[in-house]
């Protein structure tokens, strides 16, 4: 019998926390295999192409025997789609080996952390929640209240290396501490639960308006999101998705203000990270 590996996706920087803070979504990649490998999976809309990220990660990490895979959600958006294909190879393989699920985990953070260079969309995907990230040394936020996440998808792609090149080799030490306050008080907002204070915590200096030059729709469907009444929005990840924060009952207010160009995502977010089906 076949298992499944659900994944979540996830935005990560969340404004001024720059590869570390991430945020897991409810929108999923499902990595379906055999715990003893037999002859085939027969699965319809899914894919079974051995150039697919997380296959080849399952291969790469020693997984055998045939593979599929399925996502709600696009690469190259934002949406932590290399990171949670990563993660659910690496946790796959694992399980085939005998591995529990909590020590996949453990392997799949430091593994797929390694390969996208950085821990805050991997961290995010395996444990949910929201997690702020130090390397390999994570920490799950406490939440004291459930927003609703708003995420605008625009049809074009962007490149996490490619965007990276837009981004300044130094920084001036104001901006450094403008954006080590804002993260900080970002996090105490997380877990006190103040959504008044999370428009200004969830500014920065560091790579937003960098990385806006370069996708001007986005930047606009950023800016209406924060007029129409969202508590706080960002540029997720390198974009160029952009997410937002807000009442529940606020998400159709917040959809209906979007640009046409892209797909609104009404999500919220997930708390449970890796499991199995």
């Amino acid at each position: 019998m076949s298992l499944t590996v659900r994944v979540p996706a996830s935005t990560a920087n969340l404004g001024p926390g720059f590869d570390t803070l991430g945020m897991a979504l409810s929108q999923y990649l499902d990595f379906t295999f055999e715990p003893v490998p037999s002859p085939a999976i027969n699965d319809v809309g899914a894919t079974n192409d051995e150039h697919h990220l997380a296959i080849r990660t399952f291969r790469g990490a020693g997984g055998t025997g045939p593979a599929s895979v399925r996502a709600s959600f696009p690469g190259g958006r934002g949406m932590g789609f290399s990171g949670a294909a990563r993660v659910a190879g690496i946790i796959a393989a694992e399980l085939q080996r005998g591995e529990s699920l909590d020590d996949a985990r453990t392997t799949a953070l430091v593994s797929a952390g390694e390969l996208e260079g950085h821990t805050d969309n991997v961290a995010a995907s395996v444990f949910g929640g929201v997690m702020a990230t130090a390397g390999t040394t994570v920490v799950k936020i406490p939440l004291g209240f459930d927003p609703a996440v708003v995420v605008w998808v625009p049809t074009t792609e962007t490149s996490t290396k490619k965007s990276r090149t837009s981004l300044p080799s130094h920084v001036a030490f104001e901006d450094a501490i403008f954006n080590v306050g804002r993260a900080a008080t970002l996090v105490a907002a997380f877990a006190a639960g103040d959504t008044d204070a999370l428009r200004a915590a969830s500014e920065d200096r560091l790579h937003q308006a960098q990385r806006f030059a370069h996708v001007p729709e986005s930047e606009a469907a950023y800016l209406s999101l924060l007029a129409a009444g969202a508590w706080c929005a960002w540029l997720s990840g390198s974009g160029p998705s952009i997410a937002a924060l807000c009442a529940p009952h606020s998400v159709d207010d917040m959809i209906a203000i979007l640009p046409a160009t892209g797909r609104c995502v009404s999500a919220t977010i997930d708390t449970e990270g890796t499991r199995l089906l």
